[in-house]
């Protein structure tokens, strides 16, 4: 396979560097056709669902795609809003104010935007257009603190394989976790702070972490592991007892068993034990979206109020929080650490004569 052409070039344009953030996407609308295309390129990756192929094949083109579909867009329906899907708007809002505060910083210099695993804008197309930007240096954040092969592997596998056709591949820097991070972790802290001068403080802290199987677990996935940190770390930040919270699972698929506790039957236990409120936070998605909008703040909040409890409350995520955006920006510098992003008047007057000379010495020689 021949390689892709590279985009028009001029001898001495200066080479940027990028910060792609990347979420796992969205549906373009919540209708059945949208979120049927959405889920087949989901659900086909390997890194999501490692059943044989052949036969997840008919599983997912015969059984779940067909009645799935509906079922998933009504529930994209109940929180999509005004100016879209709630996770695709809130990444987008991210990478705009992590580009002003790269700005604040002196990092002038730098292109930030946003991409999605599946969906639109997709990973491959932001890629091409950074390369015709003349973006020499591109950073991968995944929008995931926690590191696993489901997520930022599959990330990854994209970046790589859009990479191979490529002739002339640009310096790559991935990051691959942030769960511990001091930034991160202060974010989690001051959200949580700031529910709780709000709306009171509940009876129990419950960490609701995305599942995923739990022979990934054994089979060496770190994701776990990874998500337990966090919790211990927030939970020693906001001095809490280890009565004060628990760390759970949710968004179950299929017959096999997931990493446990599970989050809906342990709340409806809790409820059922005469616990009356309970506070919910998802450290796992710095966005909110389907699985926190709709599972947890719709579907769970009924599990447990129809078990007996009165108070649920959602605490919601990071989103464009201000520590959040200032901790983000901080995970990015440390990833940018020797790239030129930053320049004053007397470095951009010396670089643009340095690319003029270079232009002509190209053109001398009979280049463009």
């Amino acid at each position: 396979m021949p390689f892709r052409k590279e985009p028009p070039y001029s001898h001495g344009t200066v080479g940027r560097s990028a910060i792609v953030l990347v979420n796992l996407g969205t549906p373009d609308a919540p209708t059945r056709s949208a979120v049927r295309r959405y889920l087949k390129e989901f659900l086909w990756d390997r890194r999501v669902v490692e059943i044989p192929r052949a036969l997840w094949w008919f599983v997912l083109n015969l059984i779940i795609l067909p009645f799935r579909s509906g079922k998933s867009a009504a529930k994209y329906a109940s929180i999509w809003t005004r100016d879209g899907s709630p996770l695709k708007v809130h990444t987008q809002a991210q990478a705009m104010l992590l580009r002003g505060a790269l700005g604040e910083r002196g990092h002038d210099a730098l292109r930030v935007t946003m991409a999605m695993r599946y969906g639109s804008p997709s990973l491959p197309e932001v890629l091409d257009k950074l390369k015709a930007e003349h973006c020499e240096r591109i950073v991968i954040l995944p929008a995931y603190p926690q590191y696993s092969g489901t997520t930022t592997g599959s990330i990854y596998d994209a970046v790589f394989a859009h990479f191979k056709d490529v002739r002339n591949v640009p310096e790559l820097r991935m990051v691959k976790h942030y769960h511990d991070h001091d930034s991160y972790i202060e974010a989690l802290h001051d959200s949580v702070l700031k529910h709780w001068e709000i709306n009171g403080r509940g009876q129990k802290l419950v960490m609701s972490f995305h599942g995923v199987p739990k022979r990934t677990l054994l089979l060496g996935d770190p994701y776990h592991c990874e998500c337990h940190k966090t919790a211990r770390l927030l939970a020693a930040k906001l001095r809490l007892k280890p009565d004060d919270y628990v760390v759970t699972f949710q968004s179950r698929f299929g017959k096999a068993e997931w990493l446990q506790p599970y989050t809906a039957p342990t709340l409806q236990q809790l409820a059922r034990d005469g616990l009356k409120r309970v506070d919910v936070i998802c450290p796992g998605f710095t966005s909110d979206c389907l699985e926190t909008l709709e599972e947890i703040a719709m579907e769970v909040k009924h599990d447990f109020l129809q078990a007996g409890g009165k108070e649920f409350h959602y605490i919601e995520c990071l989103n464009e929080e201000p520590s959040w955006i200032a901790g983000l920006a901080e995970i990015a510098e440390q990833h940018l650490i020797g790239w030129p992003t930053m320049m004053t008047a007397a470095q951009r007057e010396a670089e643009k004569k340095e690319a003029e000379v270079g232009r002509e010495r190209a053109v001398a020689l009979g280049g463009r």
